[in-house]
């Protein structure tokens, strides 16, 4: 049962199947650049999980500077013993077990806050807290960025499937409460050779809308917040991957788009 555990790591299913951290790494400098004229080097990346994302701002440039940020031993761990290996500007990133409200982790160019992980975050008062922290961690340059989802499907009881290579993704939105909008998600993964990782993750969160982030976002202090849209594609009618500053969105089923807050 370790050799199956070893060849199927859930870690690594994760990074297949729901992050693409080389378009999330081009779309932050490209916009740090499209707004502030210069290029950013140091990157913070709260709820961090494994880092991947940190480790790709710092193979970026051997300047570029990151720090990942989480409470979990395992996956910060995991993270150093099978992202930094692989890194040709290991030094440049560092991982911290820490509250990403506390970390101690200033001046930064950028944090992130990605994969809706800060939605754990299910009251207004800890979520402005969190906000306030993250301002007082930039520089003025600085930006934030995050990522948020939505849709008239985000607040279903539903099961997706996509076929990844050798294992089947399931995103499992298993409950969700109107009353206060939290719900319990999960992440599965089945195998090729039939091996079933049930809740592999599992995520308690709030659905927060964009009008209560950027509500929240302003009240922390921050001056600007631009919502990043998905275009579509005219063939398939899909996302097309490229974001862009907007006003309008599309009344998806479910979309994803990026939040560009600066101080």
């Amino acid at each position: 049962m370790e050799k199956i555990i070893m060849k199927h790591d859930i870690h690594k299913m994760y990074q297949e199947s729901v992050q693409c951290v080389e378009a999330e790494i081009d779309f932050i400098e490209v916009t740090y650049k499209e707004i502030r004229g210069n290029e950013a080097r140091y990157l913070r990346e709260d709820f961090s999980g494994t880092g991947q994302t940190a480790g790709e701002w710092v193979d970026r440039n051997a300047k570029n500077k990151a720090w990942a940020v989480d409470l979990d031993d395992d996956v910060l761990a995991w993270g150093q013993s099978h992202i930094v290996p692989h890194l040709k500007n290991k030094q440049g990133l560092n991982y911290k077990k820490a509250d990403v409200r506390n970390s101690g982790i200033k001046n930064m160019d950028i944090v992130l806050a990605m994969n809706f992980s800060y939605f754990l975050f299910m009251d207004r008062n800890t979520m402005i807290d969190y906000f306030v922290s993250v301002k007082d961690s930039l520089e003025d340059t600085g930006i934030f960025f995050l990522d948020a989802f939505g849709g008239y499907e985000a607040a279903k009881e539903l099961k997706e499937e996509r076929e990844c290579e050798g294992f089947t993704y399931i995103w499992d939105q298993a409950s969700f409460n109107p009353i206060n909008s939290e719900m319990q998600c999960y992440i599965h993964f089945i195998t090729d050779d039939g091996i079933d990782f049930h809740k592999a993750f599992s995520y308690y969160w709030r659905l927060w809308t964009l009008p209560e982030l950027q509500e929240m976002l302003h009240k922390a202090g921050f001056s600007t917040i631009d919502v990043y849209w998905e275009g579509t594609d005219d063939k398939s009618g899909e996302g097309d991957g490229v974001f862009k500053a907007s006003k309008i969105g599309t009344a998806d089923a479910g979309w994803i788009c990026y939040l560009v807050a600066l101080p």
